[in-house]
């Protein structure tokens, strides 16, 4: 490398990539939350998770299954103490699962977001409908959805605020 050049920093020291693709969810925990299209609420919770899913190329079934278990097994609720110890699972809240392409652009670069990242629609849906499924399978409270490919109006009201960006 020659004095006063930049290193390129996409790898580590051992040449792994820093961000290999995989699917990522935006978590916020809220006090309510509805999905909207066409101005007609098709999904809607009380107290629980809105998640926004981002899905990527190549995502995997155990990625989409460990994501369900971090989904359903995170611990954002209060316990006694006020600590965040208790799990959906454990309060049996509302998980309202949100698909949001965006979430996986890449934003590395210039000033508008190359969404070559994201997973093809046709792909995205199928891991986005594999993940509401086994949430549904694994999770006793309501599990509602937004609806895949349109235009939607999310409203919510995040209760801390809590929010976390989860991958698999």
């Amino acid at each position: 490398m020659r004095p006063g050049q930049r290193r390129r920093i996409d790898a580590c020291c051992c040449n792994r990539p820093l961000h290999s693709p995989t699917m990522l969810t935006l978590i916020q925990r809220v006090s309510c939350a509805s999905v909207s299209v066409d101005e007609a609420v098709v999904g809607e919770i009380g107290p629980g998770l809105l998640a926004f899913v981002g899905m990527e190329p190549a995502d995997t079934d155990a990625q989409i299954v460990r994501m369900a278990e971090r989904l359903l097994g995170y611990r954002v609720f209060a316990d006694a103490e006020g600590r965040m110890n208790r799990p959906l699972t454990e309060t049996g809240g509302g998980l309202l699962l949100v698909s949001q392409f965006t979430l996986a652009a890449d934003t590395r670069a210039g000033m508008r977001a190359s969404f070559t990242s994201a997973a093809p629609p046709a792909e995205a849906e199928r891991g986005f409908n594999q993940l509401v499924a086994i949430c549904r399978q694994k999770h006793a409270g309501r599990v509602e959805t937004g609806r895949f490919g349109a235009h939607m109006t999310v409203s919510l009201v995040n209760d801390g605020p809590v929010t976390f960006l989860l991958r698999p």
